[in-house]
């Protein structure tokens, strides 16, 4: 298992905290969507833990958050913003546009996924 120090700021507050998250045990330059999927989903979910220490784990979904990846001298950081915080990510050896374009295309997917109500 691959441990990945997150920076998290929740919003109404003045300082960060690092947490430290499960992150996809593969090597980033050979990540795949399910990978990219579980880097996202943990990191949304820190920010939850740290807004939320005693509450319990909510079902996650990649809909209502920012991202962006952003350049390092050791790779790259990946960031997510939504109402609550943010955190950051990284860095991560592996080229910015290649994990833009991963992340683009599970956040397509999350967001092709439609809900049907009987």
């Amino acid at each position: 298992m691959r441990t990945i120090d997150v920076d998290v700021w929740v919003r109404g507050t003045d300082v960060a905290e690092t947490a430290v998250l499960d992150g996809p045990t593969t090597d980033p330059l050979t990540w795949k969507e399910d990978d990219v999927e579980e880097l996202l989903s943990n990191m949304l979910l820190a920010i939850e833990r740290v807004r939320n220490p005693d509450g319990e784990t909510p079902p996650v979904s990649l809909r209502g958050f920012s991202w962006i990846v952003s350049p390092h001298p050791d790779g790259v950081l990946v960031h997510v913003e939504m109402p609550s915080g943010a955190a950051s990510a990284g860095p991560f050896a592996v080229d910015e546009a290649s994990l833009s374009s991963l992340i683009a295309r599970v956040m397509s997917q999350a967001s092709a996924q439609t809900i049907t109500v009987h």
